[in-house]
């Protein structure tokens, strides 16, 4: 089967002024539909060339003759492909071998191999060795099928090498490996920082993704109205980014009034009464895997907000601007988080974790702490060109009635930051003339 993309609709001409619906990747032979999990706006085949030249790159210099993928989000950075994604998020049974050169293998679900074998990254489907052995208590029996597999693959393309990286997996089936004479790595955090650096491609991928969300977030907030549940407001989210082409929410971060004040409560059946703050983070697996990742807080009509909830929102939007400005090419993350805005102390002990975090296929690296936690949160590094963050704020003192979570997604270009997430801030809370 050939794929093809649609020559129709480049990132320039995506209309955002309405809901948008991405077009699909379709077979012009049968004008059979497929799975859009890929975008039609971008060069799909770069975008996957592209992220497996990077990751290969890597595995030369460090050593390594090939890598088993067991998690999903590595195995759609590394060849594009997704089969039950959520399904795999808890059974580690689905897995790749990716040799420093030479032809991919995938061990997949049974029945479901077709779903992976049109893309061009794929060169060879193979049952899985692991499939139900933990549900069924023979995790001590597939293990040495599975080794016997990787191992031969080893031999016959890992390029002389007997270091293999896993970047998740049981302690059997690493023995196992062991016991066939191949050194096991953990590569996990190795193939997060090659993730960190996007890709052009990659970037139009979260700006797609972002338009999306960002629709979802706009019907939330055409939702908000006196009696509203919280259940119902995170479901016209969840229904809508659905809608767009995204795929799932990682968490349930919308809360209104009292739940507000601490961060971190999940959607309930609380009703929204009328007066009172509604707070979401996206944390959206959005449109083609990527991920979008900003937040927003509302007020529920009617009337004009307090003056503790306009004090509350602009000191959140003080500090999103302020750490916005300060991101800059070749800063250390110690430097970004000394240089971050300074919170007040009656909303210290409340604050967010984070200063930033990376955005990719999920929440990446690199986390930059706050001063305060480096010693505990914090890592050393540098922050580069090609990088995408997502910029934290939450402001709620303890006991207080409410509290405002504001977040902006941004990429870091060779002068500095530029915004991903545009989704605008409440002119009421601000005090702005509308």
């Amino acid at each position: 089967m050939k794929i093809i993309a649609s020559d129709t609709a480049r990132p320039d001409q995506i209309d955002v002024s309405g809901p948008l619906r991405h077009p699909q990747i379709v077979d012009a032979s049968n004008g059979m539909w497929l799975s859009d999990t890929e975008p039609p706006a971008v060069d799909t085949k770069k975008l996957r060339d592209g992220r497996l030249a990077r990751l290969r790159a890597w595995m030369a210099s460090a050593g390594y003759g090939g890598i088993v993928l067991l998690d999903p989000y590595n195995q759609r950075y590394a060849t594009g492909t997704r089969n039950m994604f959520g399904y795999f998020l808890r059974n580690s049974t689905r897995y790749f071998f990716i040799p420093v050169s030479g032809p991919i293998v995938l061990f997949d679900y049974p029945q479901s191999y077709h779903v992976s074998a049109v893309v061009d990254t794929v060169s060879e489907v193979r049952p899985s060795k692991l499939v139900w052995s933990s549900v069924s208590g023979r995790d001590n029996e597939t293990a040495g099928p599975f080794a016997d597999e990787i191992a031969e693959l080893m031999r016959t393309h890992g390029g002389g090498s007997n270091k293999v990286g896993m970047d998740r997996c049981s302690h059997l089936q690493a023995l196992a490996l062991e016991k066939r004479g191949l050194e096991v790595a953990d590569c996990q955090g190795e193939i997060l920082a090659v993730r960190a650096i996007k890709t052009p491609e990659e970037v139009q991928c979260l700006q797609i993704s972002m338009a999306g969300a960002e629709a979802a977030v706009a019907a939330v907030r055409d939702a908000v109205k006196p009696g509203v549940t919280e259940n119902e407001l995170f479901a016209v989210m969840y229904y809508e980014m659905i809608r767009q082409g995204g795929e799932f929410i990682e968490t349930r971060l919308l809360t209104s009034g009292q739940r507000t004040n601490p961060w971190f409560n999940e959607a309930g059946g609380r009703r929204v009464r009328p007066g009172e703050l509604v707070a979401l983070d996206t944390d959206m697996i959005g449109c083609y895997g990527y991920f979008s990742d900003f937040s927003r807080t509302f007020r529920c009509g009617p009337g004009k907000p307090t003056a503790n909830q306009k004090m509350l929102y602009r000191m959140s939007h003080d500090q999103i601007q302020h750490n916005i400005g300060i991101i800059k090419p070749g800063l250390t993350f110690r430097e970004i988080a000394d240089a971050a805005w300074k919170i007040p102390a009656k909303f210290v002990e409340q604050r967010y974790t984070s200063v930033m975090h990376g955005v990719g296929m999920h929440g990446e690296t690199p986390f930059i702490a706050h001063a305060i936690d480096f010693a505990t949160y914090g890592r050393e590094g540098v922050l580069q060109p090609g990088m995408v963050v997502s910029v934290e704020s939450y402001i709620g003192e303890k006991n207080g009635r409410e509290g405002v979570k504001l977040e902006e997604e941004v990429l870091v270009t060779e002068h500095g930051g530029e915004l991903i997430s545009r989704f605008p801030f409440e002119d009421d809370l601000l005090e702005r003339q509308i």
